[in-house]
């Protein structure tokens, strides 16, 4: 038997990196849908670039930071 795989993390799909107003960002699965109020920045593309692509974009990760 197969163990789960929660699909937010499995690599075997193409994620979209998705943004908010407030300038957050989401990993999300190619295959669902976006949530309102959320808007593609990048992908579809392998979980792991879109990983990085977040890491070099959102400089201010905790949700209590002010934007610059």
């Amino acid at each position: 038997m197969k163990d789960y795989v929660n699909p937010f993390d499995d690599e075997q799909y193409q994620f979209t990196v998705l943004a908010n107003a407030k300038g957050q960002y989401s990993l999300w699965p190619d295959f669902a849908e976006a949530p309102p109020g959320w808007e593609s920045r990048f992908g579809p593309a392998p979980r792991a670039e879109c990983v990085d692509y977040i890491e070099r974009h959102w400089h201010a990760i905790n949700p209590f930071a002010r934007a610059a």
